[in-house]
């Protein structure tokens, strides 16, 4: 496959995974949203489905690795290293993409969120300005969970390892699959079965950290949730953002290693 493939479905893969999987956390936290308290177990499904939806799309053109810890396993298991910033270009911006298509989406109901007294947490717009900036010394903004993710209990040291863990299992179960006869990356039932291993995680590992297990899952939407003109919108985290990167990639790389050890 080219490199203008990869490209292209990367970021289309990408987009569409960050469009469904950010779209259930909206759908679940936003004010006027009709789904509004659905629950861990909407967000865990729709995110797996998102998963679905996103590989059976891509896999076409770039074998959906949709992932930069995927991506860094299979270039460890296979080598092929010139197409690793390929890639990692696509899924970053595909995920800038679907972040911004998530507020477009959402646009009334963030507005509505963001300016409820009540979630702001003051009676009038200046009182909510000075709140914002309070979130935004203190890291997370309101809605930062709806573009990234952030833990229950701030531990570097426990949160890190429980992403490195989470992707370690995300990424043996892609690497065992192997690939399709025609090269093209996972085929339907290894789309469904990798769907299915995302919402596992997200049910069994997801609960200290939000289980990122994708850096590029939480970078571009972080960076979204920055830049966009959201009233009262708080701060993005960025003391914590550096795990959801690192550790994933960590959990690839050893993936990768167990697969060498183990399965090749």
């Amino acid at each position: 496959m080219s490199s203008s493939d990869i490209f292209i479905g990367e970021t289309i893969g990408t987009a569409i995974l960050i469009l469904l999987g950010g779209g259930v956390c909206a759908a679940v936290t936003l004010k006027a949203s009709k789904a509004r308290n659905a629950g861990w177990l909407a967000i865990a499904f729709g995110w797996g489905f998102a998963v679905l939806t996103a590989v059976y799309t891509s896999a076409p053109l770039s074998g959906a690795h949709l992932n930069p810890a995927v991506t860094l396993a299979l270039t460890i298991k296979d080598g092929g290293w010139n197409n690793l910033p390929v890639y990692w270009g696509g899924q970053l911006l595909g995920a800038m993409i679907g972040a911004t298509l998530v507020w477009v989406v959402y646009y009334g109901q963030f507005h509505a969120h963001l300016t409820d007294p009540d979630i702001v947490g003051a009676s009038d717009a200046q009182a909510a300005g000075s709140k914002a900036v309070e979130a935004e010394e203190k890291g997370a903004g309101p809605v930062l969970g709806i573009f990234s993710t952030g833990p229950e209990i701030r531990n570097a040291v426990q949160n890190l390892a429980t992403e490195i863990i989470a992707t370690v299992v995300l990424v043996l179960a892609v690497l065992t699959q192997g690939l399709n006869d025609k090269g093209n990356g996972l085929g339907p039932l290894g789309a469904l079965i990798t769907a299915l291993v995302v919402v596992s995680i997200g049910l069994s590992l997801g609960g200290p950290t939000g289980y990122a297990i994708n850096p590029a899952r939480d970078l571009g939407p972080r960076i979204v949730h920055a830049l966009l003109p959201l009233p009262n919108k708080g701060g993005s985290d960025w003391s914590y953002a550096w795990v959801p990167v690192v550790g994933p990639l960590i959990g690839g790389a050893i993936a990768a290693g167990l697969y060498n050890v183990a399965f090749a």
